[in-house]
């Protein structure tokens, strides 16, 4: 599934599943290469249109799956079926990843309770698992400032070798590319709020209404002040990315 931008910029879901989306991060880790993984949401695709930043640091990433079942709708009408892979549920796969590989983590983002809960239950969870590194950056971070030229720093000397980032769209993304480029040997997957629902700072939809597709509207009322302005946009660009991904069955 492609997203094609007037500066030239692909926006590729080059793992449709989550079995392929592992396998890539397994690969990588066995040969000690790095990686950035992404998790694509219509909210991802609103901000990509208008920040040319974020959609540098998107397309140069090494692993994009579909977070969200817009993605997945999108990718079936452009004749280029993707599944759902949540970035929610990706951590504690990634740390098993980790463990089995002998490979230390480190959690970036979140409240200092939260990141520090969520390394406890994690090694819980994940026997032989190593948690490096515990950072909380200030808010707003900025990936291109001198904190995160510290942060990298910090990673370096810890050992780390993946890096599991709840910085928030699209400072995650783009911290990610600056971080792997400076770190070749370091994966970066942006979890979103990932560490916030392995801690239980956060609470996932229950299990019914993810599989009515209602998930978005959990979260959006659980902080409709900051979410509902987000998935209204969200919804509206969504008539002209149907015209798009319906353009583009049979061209890939």
């Amino acid at each position: 599934m492609l997203f094609t931008y007037p500066d030239g910029q692909v926006v590729r879901v080059n793992c449709p599943d989550r079995e392929a989306l592992l396998s890539g991060v397994a690969a990588r880790m066995a040969a000690n290469r790095g990686f950035a993984l992404a998790t694509l949401n219509v909210d991802h695709l609103e901000q990509l249109a208008r920040d040319e930043a974020f959609r540098r640091a998107y397309a140069a990433h090494d692993l994009v799956c579909a977070d969200g079942n817009p993605i997945v709708w999108l990718s079936r009408l452009a004749g280029q079926p993707v599944e759902l892979v949540p970035g929610s549920e990706l951590v504690h796969p990634l740390a098993e990843l980790a463990a089995r590989h002998e490979a230390p983590v480190a959690l970036i983002g979140g409240s200092e309770a939260s990141v520090r809960l969520a390394a406890e239950r994690l090694m819980a969870a994940h026997p032989g698992l190593e948690v490096v590194m515990q950072a909380v950056p200030g808010f707003p971070f900025d990936p291109d400032a001198s904190e995160a030229a510290r942060l990298i720093g910090q990673i370096a000397n810890s050992g780390a070798q993946l890096c599991l980032l709840g910085l928030g769209a699209p400072r995650q993304e783009r911290f990610a590319i600056r971080a792997r480029d400076a770190l070749p040997g370091v994966g970066f997957a942006s979890i979103g709020a990932g560490i916030d629902f392995i801690s239980g700072q956060q609470q996932r939809a229950p299990v019914f209404m993810r599989k009515a597709k209602m998930e978005w509207l959990w979260r959006m009322l659980s902080n409709p002040r900051r979410l509902a302005a987000r998935y209204g946009r969200g919804f509206l660009i969504l008539p002209g990315h149907v015209r798009r991904a319906l353009a583009q069955r049979g061209k890939v």
